[in-house]
């Protein structure tokens, strides 16, 4: 009889031990649904998309329509070498040949970026989604043709590579497809208030640019040219431009800084001697800049301001000067 009654107290307390168990793991995955249900992103869970992009003009917006889904290196991103010329470190091949996906400009710009890909590795071009080649223009990222295509380009490898994370790429194109809308209306605003405006180049940076504002490119067309070969205009040429400015046939003149030379600078002096405004257009993004389309909307009000500067209309005054003593003590 006392065995009997130890052996049922024993199953009792087993199965006691057994509930207590079912109970805890009970708990265990709810507390886990409810964290789901409470907005956690399930995508978080997984490694990002290893992406390399050659220059940090497609690699920041690479970076924003992939967000925290990817993890993006760019391999050139100074504003203080020449692009054109730039060869890559045993590093930087390295780099390139782990990425999942490769982020490159094409037409002939970066040719080292694409060279080093391994076999598996996704390549988008901005001159493939526009049917860009060799011998065009290569400053694509100024263009908004150029910028639509490569975004969505990005957001489909993206989903492609990462296929349960589609809809937040989904998402993070309509944001930017948003911005990128939004800059394509202050582009249509410039062309409106500045009918007729013409500029002159040291270099072909920002044609693109330039040409969706509906400003006139005036720089003699040989000129234009030899730049476009990446080979030195003729001194004539040279002087063809200088003349041009000195003339105030060009309301301003567009510089790039990172192909700065002997020549350059005379063109940019003959500009400051015949107050026409100068303006500088890197081919690298900024480091103060985030986005493309911020950098966009900066470089339109530069360009803005330096026109009506040269047209002689009123500057508008900083906001540190414009606000009166009555405005500031009325916040």
């Amino acid at each position: 009889m006392h065995m009997e009654r130890t052996m049922r107290g024993m199953l009792r307390a087993g199965a006691a031990a057994v509930a207590c168990v079912a109970a805890v793991i009970g708990l265990t995955g709810c507390g886990g649904s409810q964290s789901t249900e409470q907005g956690a992103d399930p995508t978080t869970q997984f490694d990002p998309i290893a992406v390399v992009s050659s220059i940090n003009q497609w690699g920041i917006l690479a970076k924003e329509l992939g967000g925290d889904q990817v993890k993006v290196t760019s391999i050139l991103g100074s504003t203080n070498v020449d692009a054109h010329d730039f060869e890559p470190q045993t590093s930087d091949i390295a780099t390139i040949s782990k990425a999942r996906i490769l982020v490159a400009n094409g037409a002939g710009y970066d040719d080292w970026a694409t060279k080093a890909v391994s076999g598996d590795t996704t390549v988008v071009t901005a001159a493939d989604a526009v049917g860009a080649s060799d011998g065009d223009n290569p400053h694509l990222w100024f263009s908004k043709d150029a910028r639509k295509a490569m975004a969505q380009e990005l957001s489909d490898a993206f989903a492609k590579a990462k296929p349960e994370s589609k809809q937040y790429f989904t998402d993070k194109l309509e944001a930017w497809q948003k911005s990128e809308t939004e800059l394509e209306s202050t582009m249509d605003t410039f062309a409106r208030q500045h009918p007729n405006a013409t500029y002159a180049a040291t270099e072909t940076v920002a044609y693109y640019l330039m040409s969706d504002l509906k400003v006139k490119d005036v720089t003699p067309e040989k000129y234009t040219q030899a730049s476009l070969n990446d080979s030195e205009p003729a001194p004539a040429d040279v002087q063809a431009l200088q003349s041009l400015i000195e003339g105030h046939k060009a309301g301003l003149v567009v510089n790039n800084p990172q192909e700065a030379s002997d020549m350059t600078n005379l063109v940019t002096g003959t500009a400051h001697k015949s107050d026409v405004p100068v303006v500088n257009v890197s081919e690298q993004v900024p480091e103060d800049k985030q986005t493309l389309t911020g950098w966009m909307n900066a470089l339109i009000s530069e360009i803005g301001k330096a026109l009506d500067e040269s047209a002689g209309l009123p500057q508008p005054r900083s906001s540190t000067s414009s606000a009166s003593p009555s405005a500031s003590s009325s916040k």
